[in-house]
Formats: structure tokens, C-alpha cells, sequence
């Protein structure tokens, strides 16, 4: 069974949205199908979530950048690793 959902979305995301669903060649429903699916999946997909507010840091945007932050630390540990 589905239901339909009628969201209002700003201009850059939208298009930002068609862009996406362009270089896929499906339609902007379809994508933000998948990634609503798919984001409320993610908390039981995330092996850290119940670590979050467990430690303090230093770093005041952790809990929203660690994905950006944990890549950052792969490609220096990597690059160093690599002799670059």
C-alpha cells in the first residue's frame, strides 16, 4: 500500500533535485522517493547513533559533518600511507 505525499520544497533544492534525477534519467518523484526510503532507514543503519552526545569534543559540528569529518581522516590516513 502507498500513500501520497505533497512536500514544498525551496528553489535550490528542487533543483538540485531535478539535476540528480537528469544525470539518472528519472523523474524528480522517483528520486526523492528513494531518498526519503532511504533516510528513514538510515537510523538503524548508523552503527554510531547511539554514541552521539556519549562524548565531549571540541568540535561544536560533529554530530552533523562526522561523515565529511571520518572520510577527511580516511584520505589523510591513506595519503600518508601512500607516500604522497
Amino acid at each position: 500500500m502507498s500513500h501520497p505525499l505533497s512536500i514544498d520544497l525551496p528553489e535550490d533544492v528542487f533543483s538540485n533535485l531535478s539535476k540528480l534525477a537528469g544525470e539518472q534519467g528519472r523523474t524528480p518523484e522517483a528520486v526523492a522517493q528513494d531518498l526519503i526510503s532511504r533516510g528513514v532507514q538510515q537510523p538503524e543503519s548508523e552503527p554510531f547513533l547511539k554514541w552521539i552526545g556519549a562524548f565531549e569534543s571540541d568540535v561544536p559540528d560533529a554530530a552533523e559533518r562526522h561523515d565529511p569529518y571520518l572520510g577527511e581522516a580516511l584520505y589523510k590516513e591513506l595519503k600518508g600511507q601512500s607516500g604522497d
